[in-house]
């Protein structure tokens, strides 16, 4: 048994928090001095002592869907978010419930569906939907000039709305992102103009809905398409005659049975953990069970189940490297910590709002599911207009 095992093994529910209004917890980021910050489907960000899940306060000001929150890896205390209302956002973390510290906007046409800061903590992207039904962009300012306005923009590389950016860990130029056109894209921004930046172009040949650098060298790339379809490819070998293409499946659920047979429903998310050098994969069950895996080049293979905590979809998740400790968030409105040597709480209380009231205060878990049924109206408006 591996490290990692050993470690997942030890995993227990240690605390819980609920919020008194329902909502859905969209993304959880963690600030190393010792603050989670959490995305709710309400347009919220709520801020807990990472330790006790205790609410700290909360920050209030987007009037559309958020789309990620993360930490400034420069400056811990400055926290932004991103939202489909057209901006990213800047907050003081010292300062819950006050105003944005910065507010950066590109066009008015444009509503975010995902962002990142760089690892150096100066550059933000932020990846539109589709405008004008035929164009997608990703904008980038810097944050030490929030009045200056874009730096610029990159507008070739997909045609439909990009759901995720994703900046390099250790390289501030190297960025990542993922759409429901199906193209993940890596590019070299110190290269300057899009199409000298675009350094490759992977085919998910579905919808991208996450995006996740891995490996060693974090040379790999995981995709998590929106029908469950796991993709991991070495950008190593870009130079080399070597396929990138390390292990593809439309369906990662048929290749990971559980011990009772079944498989699981959904993938939440990956998470390379540099410890233990291993690619972590986070999976559901409707019911709220979750099963963590690790994912190679072999595949997918089960490592641990953790049961008695969510009651429904799980959104989000964290790997808190120094505690050795798991955060997840989801549908049910719960904030869970599981941690070594947890005190194996019992399960909460389903939510006595209904689901549907929740689902309107968010997008469908399956976004491609959002796109055909955008799409579809449209089409269906078009031929009753002809």
């Amino acid at each position: 048994m591996n490290g990692l095992e050993d470690k997942l093994r030890g995993l227990s529910l240690a605390r819980r928090s609920r919020p008194e209004e329902p909502t859905y917890l969209l993304d959880v980021a963690l600030q190393p001095t010792g603050l989670l910050a959490v995305t709710c489907s309400d347009f919220t960000i709520h801020l807990h002592n990472k330790d006790t899940l205790s609410l700290v306060g909360e920050h209030r000001g987007h009037s559309g869907p958020l789309c990620g929150v993360v930490f400034s890896h420069a400056s811990p205390d400055l926290l932004y978010s991103g939202s489909a209302d057209g901006t990213v956002r800047g907050w003081d973390a010292r300062r819950p419930g006050t105003e944005a510290a910065q507010i950066f906007k590109s066009d008015p046409s444009h509503s975010y569906c995902s962002f990142d800061l760089s690892c150096g903590g100066t550059l933000l992207c932020a990846g539109t939907e589709q405008v004008n039904d035929e164009d997608s962009f990703l904008v980038f300012w810097d944050v030490r000039k929030p009045g200056a306005g874009l730096l610029g923009a990159y507008s070739e590389s997909h045609s439909d709305d990009v759901t995720q950016v994703r900046f390099h860990p250790r390289d501030k130029d190297r960025l990542a992102s993922g759409s429901t056109d199906g193209l993940v894209n890596v590019f070299d921004l110190s290269r300057g103009a899009e199409e000298e930046a675009l350094l490759a172009t992977c085919n998910s040949d579905s919808s991208a809905g996450s995006v996740c650098w891995s490996g060693a060298d974090y040379t790999r790339l995981l995709c998590l398409s929106h029908d469950e379809g796991l993709h991991l490819w070495d950008l190593g070998q870009l130079d080399t005659d070597e396929p990138l293409t390390l292990f593809s499946t439309s369906d990662a659920r048929s290749l990971t049975p559980l011990a009772d047979g079944g498989s699981v429903d959904y993938l939440v998310g990956g998470r390379w953990l540099e410890e233990a050098q291993k690619l972590l994969v986070v999976a559901g069950m409707n019911g709220g069970n979750l099963h963590l895996m690790e994912c190679d080049g072999g595949g997918l293979r089960p490592l641990r189940s953790l049961e008695g905590g969510h009651t429904s979809t799980v959104r989000c998740f964290l790997w808190d490297a120094a505690e050795e400790a798991l955060v997840t968030g989801g549908e049910d409105a719960q904030l869970l910590l599981w941690k070594p040597g947890g005190e194996g709480l019992t399960a909460g209380k389903r939510s006595m709002k209904s689901e549907s009231a929740l689902r309107l205060k968010s997008r469908p878990h399956k976004k491609h599911g959002y796109q055909r049924e955008k799409k579809a109206a449209k089409t269906a408006s078009e031929d009753t207009e002809s």
